[in-house]
């Protein structure tokens, strides 16, 4: 995407955790908190297990260098902005979903380099130093999730029968916005889509749906609440693709690790609508 179409991505988003803040209070993230064994469950899926099965996958597919090591910086990124929202709209447990994501986004700046380098040494033996941009991802972070976030908390609590009035149209709004973003990737990605998603196309469907399925079955293991379930499951399968791009150009400067964080961008969005229709007919049957 170009500069024009992230920045009303970026806006669009922080519309959409506006919206959300609509829906949340102080006493949603203390119950987090003072019940630990979710937010612990969802960082170890996150932060261990997402690694493991990212370097396992690339271990086991006959790849490209180029498209393996997309898939490990795919799997050493956070979940994003992107997964509160696919959090929201399956009626996960949003807070669970936003404080995992502000958790991971910031230990993940220690772990990002030392991921990529390990990846780049068993892909291509030799190894390469990174440096990520701490002040820009952490102000990406705060700007994207936790302002808009807290603003609507704040008006929720000073306003609350406005912000119950407007939850119902915002999260209309976020899933229209949803359907939008799939189509606006799609097509404008569609050439380079076509031509990569045979050889990147199942090695980043495997990830998300085996990171996805193992966030899950823990959860059960756990005897997590459903609405916990779903955020880990979200917050497991669902990584920052925009992230991983940006590394690939920007940190290693090769376009071609960027293939795997784009397909895997379309995949992501297509298991993820799966993924909400599923949660909210199994709760309405419920």
């Amino acid at each position: 995407m170009d500069s024009i179409s992230n920045a009303i991505l970026a806006l669009s988003l922080i519309i959409i955790m506006f919206g959300m803040g609509l829906s949340l209070s102080l006493r949603d993230f203390a119950l987090v908190f003072l019940r630990p064994k979710a937010i612990v469950i969802g960082l170890v899926c996150q932060l261990v297990l997402l690694p493991l099965i990212g370097f396992a996958l690339i271990s086991v597919f006959a790849l490209r260098p180029e498209i393996a090591i997309g898939v490990i910086i795919l799997a050493a990124c956070p979940g994003g902005p992107t997964s509160n929202l696919i959090t929201h709209l399956a009626n996960g447990d949003t807070a669970l979903s936003v404080s995992l994501t502000a958790a991971c986004s910031f230990i993940t700046l220690l772990t990002i380099p030392f991921l990529i380098n390990l990846g780049l040494q068993q892909v291509l033996g030799e190894g390469t130093v990174i440096q990520l941009n701490v002040v820009q991802t952490v102000l990406q972070v705060f700007v994207i999730v936790i302002v808009p976030v807290a603003l609507g908390m704040v008006l929720k609590s000073r306003s609350p029968k406005y912000a119950l009035r407007m939850q119902k149209p915002v999260k209309r709004a976020s899933g229209i916005f949803f359907v939008l973003v799939l189509l606006a990737v799609v097509i404008k990605e569609r050439e380079m889509l076509m031509s990569s998603f045979g050889e990147a196309g199942l090695v980043t469907l495997s990830l998300n749906l085996l990171t996805m399925l193992t966030a899950f079955l823990l959860g059960h293991l756990f005897h997590l609440e459903e609405r916990q379930r779903i955020s880990i499951t979200i917050e497991g399968g669902i990584q920052n693709g925009t992230l991983g791009i940006t590394i690939a150009t920007l940190l290693l400067n090769n376009t071609a690790y960027a293939i795997a964080p784009a397909v895997y961008g379309v995949v992501m969005f297509l298991t993820a609508g799966a993924f909400i229709f599923w949660a909210n007919r199994s709760r309405a049957e419920g």
